[in-house]
């Protein structure tokens, strides 16, 4: 077991150092990934049309596809385009009684999205007007969807993180 903080301000700089010795092999050493990339993401929605309202409407990601999920009669699956191939899904479980979104262990903290500088700035105008409250980070924007999932809008290119190679 590793050995854990007692504080989050703890410096966990040694700690860090010895996973990356451990576990991080040289960029040129790494083997390339047994899988293809993310086929799509999964959330869960209250209200299909409010969600799609949100993400196609407002954050500009195409709808692609609508139909019953295969699990669960009556709920609906539904994906939408987040650019290089990927998809954001969501269903929505009526009469189910799901609870409010919660941060749990092993649950979605948020989703980050690359988008351009371009897209950004039109995506941050459009949420202010919808009246989104947002969190702004140099390049990342923080913001819920309508049922309070967590969701970054970064501008810095896939494979980045604050101008630092992470792929």
């Amino acid at each position: 077991m590793t050995d854990t903080t007692d504080s989050p301000t703890d410096d966990r700089t040694d700690e860090w150092d010895r996973m990356r010795a451990a576990h991080l092999a040289p960029r040129a050493d790494r083997p390339p990934s047994s899988a293809r990339g993310v086929h799509h993401v999964a959330l869960l929605c209250t209200d299909v049309e409010q969600t799609i309202e949100f993400y196609q409407g407002v954050l500009g990601f195409p709808l692609t596809e609508l139909f019953e999920n295969r699990d669960y009669e009556g709920s609906t699956h539904f994906f939408f385009d987040i650019g290089n191939g990927n998809a954001l899904a969501f269903f929505d479980f009526p009469e189910l009684g799901l609870e409010d979104y919660a941060e749990v262990l092993g649950g979605l903290h948020h989703l980050a999205i690359s988008v351009p500088p371009e897209s950004w700035a039109r995506q941050k105008a459009a949420l202010e007007e919808a009246g989104v409250e947002l969190h702004i980070v140099e390049s990342s924007m923080y913001f819920r969807d309508p049922d309070g999932a967590r969701i970054e809008l970064i501008n810095d290119p896939l494979g980045e993180m604050y101008g630092n190679p992470v792929m």
